[in-house]
């Protein structure tokens, strides 16, 4: 159905007034939007009756053909569902917020020796988490200091279970070695609730505690305990002057939420309408870091609208704290009830900041002024490589690359990549690995076109369909021969179009010296410092990296699993046993006769044998 000729009067009349989710698709059946309503009816029908929207609003409403609706019990069930939808639909003209991760967290196991360990995922009831944390630095850095102050074991259990003697982190005073019992029971345990106490903020009692048991230490002539009690004091106190910004009004747990946007950065003068949103997480009344997001779609919303947007995607299905504080308005009392829900315990969302709070939010708006000006030097550097290239391609209307590259190790495990490049940026969700199969081990020719083969044959099939994802230009990683290939695979899929490059590597292999090739034969250099090789090198690099670290954890997965499977007698239930047992290929490998036996299933001729064959 034609745009311009919808009419959607027939479906507005028949919308109730009841709360739901409503979805705008466009001819070709893409959706365009997808929002949730207090009363549909009202809601929808405000889209054909405003003359005053935004552009955006205006063209996206232009392209409506067809009009999708679901009702729902409450405005909170409707919330739910327009935040999975927005999430597996990723609409054209809804802000967007590229944020699949789960975020990290610290965990004390519950042995009874607890391990110190780094997490990401569901937490499990028969641990402590702490966190989570904003990104893997954070989490990790706070371990080092737990480690450098409590030396709590950070080993696997199928270590920790078979140590004969201290390993290299008990050498460097980062773990006390319980896995031969050069600590108690009862002093580890005291180390763990020390631990427990800092992660949760309370610093004073931790130093008291630890005083307190020095001094008590000292009275008892015990004077080595004193002297390792007077070491961890120490170490605390490092640790207090190096550490981040801190609550003085008890164990807080907040995220704070600012929001900075590019017209704000030259008044009067729009820039390009860059949002960032800057998450900053307060646990114990510690900072423990912060994260930037750049949301695609949002240049002409409102602050409001931004932030909601954010807390929706980001918070629903996800752990949050007791309170959330705002540098923007927040109207929507649904959202901060169905948090609450979620949650197990009330959600407070606040914009009245003052004392502590504002420092926090002041420091929040801050960094997300920053990221924001970081993002678009970045950006400003971008455009100025991808305009040069395109014209040195003679290409101006290029956006979308997408380049490939092939690993393998003489044959063995071959990978090949694609990774794509488009608004400036490397778009990571959208790269591809393929495992190449079938041919013979170490062409790279055959390898090259199995996986262009893969890679476009439905874009070929399915035409208009796939129009979003067609690239401008593909590079591919090699000389005139893989390039050839890559012509044959497009001529036979029927995308000729497609322009096609390869990037030879220069004399020697030095960077800079790289040839580009054409499909008539002819081969240029640009000049080591012209910005559109550089764009080429960085998306060459990205493939290559992408490609090699696929292609290694493959390897290593086939050789650690061959290893064990090449002994006579160790089938599929005797390997998982052994690499469950000791926790890899390496233990297993290192592991003595008498340590295999004690693996259920493994005889001491077995065991012998596989002593002989990793040796």
């Amino acid at each position: 159905m034609d745009a311009d000729k919808f009419d959607p009067k027939p479906i507005l009349d028949s919308l109730p007034l009841l709360p739901g989710v409503y979805r705008y698709y466009d001819g070709n059946g893409e959706v365009l939007y997808v929002g949730k309503a207090k009363q549909l009816k009202k809601r929808v029908s405000s889209y054909f009756q405003k003359t005053n929207v935004s552009p955006r609003i205006s063209l996206m409403v232009s392209h409506i053909a067809r009009i999708e609706t679901t009702v729902t019990r409450s405005e909170a069930e409707a919330l739910l569902l327009e935040n999975n939808l927005i999430k597996s639909l990723r609409p054209r003209y809804n802000v967007l917020f590229r944020d699949d991760k789960s975020y990290p967290y610290i965990v004390l196991t519950g042995d009874e020796f607890p391990r110190l360990t780094y997490y990401r995922g569901t937490p499990n009831r028969k641990h402590q988490y702490f966190g989570p944390y904003p990104n893997s630095f954070a989490a990790k850095e706070s371990m080092q200091l737990l480690q450098r102050i409590f030396r709590i074991r950070t080993c696997e259990d199928s270590v920790f279970n078979n140590r004969t003697r201290p390993c290299l982190l008990h050498q460097i005073h980062r773990c006390n070695a319980p896995c031969v019992k050069l600590i108690s029971a009862e002093d580890y345990q005291a180390d763990i609730r020390n631990a427990v106490l800092l992660l949760q903020g309370r610093h004073q009692e931790v130093e008291q505690t630890l005083r307190a048991a020095m001094e008590h230490a000292a009275e008892g002539q015990h004077y080595e305990h004193a002297a390792a009690l007077r070491d961890q004091l120490r170490a605390l106190h490092t640790v207090q002057q190096k550490q981040f910004v801190e609550s003085t009004g008890g164990a807080t747990d907040a995220d704070i939420i600012a929001l900075a946007q590019s017209e704000r950065l030259v008044a009067g003068h729009p820039q390009d309408g860059l949002v960032c949103v800057n998450l900053a997480m307060v646990r114990g009344g510690r900072h423990l870091g912060d994260k930037s997001f750049f949301p695609e779609h949002a240049e002409d919303l409102s602050a409001n609208e931004i932030v909601q947007a954010f807390i929706a995607q980001h918070y629903l299905n996800r752990s949050v704290p007791p309170l959330l504080v705002l540098d923007a308005e927040c109207d929507d009392e649904t959202l901060a009830q169905l948090l609450s829900e979620q949650a197990g315990h009330a959600v407070k969302i606040s914009q009245a900041a003052s004392g502590e709070r504002k420092q926090w939010l002041e420091m929040a708006q801050r960094n997300a002024l920053l990221a924001l000006q970081q993002r678009k030097a970045q950006q400003g550097g971008q455009k100025l490589r991808l305009d040069k290239l395109r014209e040195f391609l003679d290409m101006p209307d290029l956006q979308r690359i997408e380049c490939f590259d092939i690993s393998h190790t003489m044959g063995e495990a071959a990978q090949a990549s694609c990774v794509v490049y488009e608004n400036l940026d490397m778009r990571s969700s959208q790269y591809r690995r393929y495992n190449i199969s079938g041919i013979t081990p170490g062409d790279d020719y055959a390898a090259m076109r199995q996986a262009l083969m893969r890679r476009y044959q439905k874009l070929a099939e399915d035409g208009q369909k796939e129009e979003r994802a067609r690239p401008d230009l593909v590079l591919i990683d090699g000389g005139l021969g893989q390039l050839h290939i890559a012509m044959e695979v497009m001529h036979e899929l029927g995308l000729n179009e497609l322009a096609l490059v390869g990037v030879a590597k220069g004399e020697e292999r030095k960077a800079g010296l790289e040839q580009l090739i054409f499909p008539d034969g002819t081969a240029k250099q640009l000049r080591s410092d012209d910005p559109a090789l550089h764009l080429i090198q960085q998306i060459r690099d990205e493939a290559h990296r992408f490609a090699i670290t696929g292609h290694r954890a493959k390897r290593g997965k086939a050789r650690t699993a061959s290893s064990l499977e090449e002994i006579s007698g160790v089938g599929d239930k005797r390997r998982r046993s052994l690499l469950t047992h000791f926790g890899g290929l390496r233990e297993v490998a290192q592991a003595s006769v008498e340590q295999l036996c004690q693996v259920e299933g493994i005889s001491k001729s077995l065991a012998e044998k596989i002593y002989q064959q990793l040796h």
